[in-house]
């Protein structure tokens, strides 16, 4: 078996994984909710209308550079916002977008501010997310979503689409599940708390630029 091949099985491997610990634990339900991760020679993507919680790795979609499906069942409709998202971000190697209930809940409720959906709350909100705009609705997999989250592909980490869902990429599948976990518990804490809390101070998030790089 060579690298490439080997590379592929275990990502495989951790899209159904990843999958199944965010349905198991009520980050997604029924069939919503999409991962994608980069190879060497396109990407792996879950199929349409697939359920996370039951992915089977040799049934993922696999796509060349070109959006050419090779294998796999049918790629999901929302294809096309994955790979603006990696056209435009040469270290992103994995995108997650589910339909988390607290985001979704956000996006109805009113957020934080369009272009951060919620405030800086927590260190670890700031370290592992940063800013995440809202996008306003469109239907699931419209192309004008998708232009518009891979404008900004290259600022931000994630985004919140508006009655649908966070995406979120990364430099793995689990680190972009993590940082979408992240942002789904600080919306969590955003919709439960009564008596709004202040965000952090600029000189805290200050310091956490500099000890950890911070991107905020």
């Amino acid at each position: 078996m060579d690298s490439h091949t080997a590379d592929e099985n275990r990502l495989r491997e951790e899209i159904c994984h990843i999958g199944a610990s965010l349905f198991n634990r009520g980050y997604t339900v029924g069939s919503s909710g999409n991962i994608s991760a980069r190879l060497a020679d396109g990407w792996l993507i879950t199929p349409t209308d697939a359920c996370l919680g039951r992915l089977d790795p040799a049934r993922l979609a696999k796509v060349t550079g070109d959006g050419t499906q090779v294998s796999g069942e049918r790629a999901s409709k929302t294809l096309a916002l994955h790979r603006g998202i990696y056209a435009n971000n040469a270290t992103t190697r994995a995108v997650v977008h589910t339909h988390s209930t607290h985001l979704v809940a956000l996006s109805l409720a009113g957020v934080w501010k369009p272009e951060d959906v919620v405030p800086p709350l927590t260190p670890y909100f700031v370290m592992k997310v940063g800013h995440v705009p809202l996008i306003p609705y469109d239907r699931p997999g419209a192309p004008a979503v998708a232009e518009q989250v891979a404008a900004l592909a290259g600022k931000v980490r994630g985004v919140l689409l508006e009655r649908l869902g966070p995406v979120v990429w990364h430099e793995s599948v689990s680190s972009a599940a993590f940082a979408l976990e992240e942002l789904e518990e600080t919306a969590k804490l955003w919709l439960m708390l009564q008596g709004k809390p202040a965000p952090l101070n600029e000189a805290a998030i200050d310091d956490l630029r500099r000890a950890f790089k911070a991107r905020w």
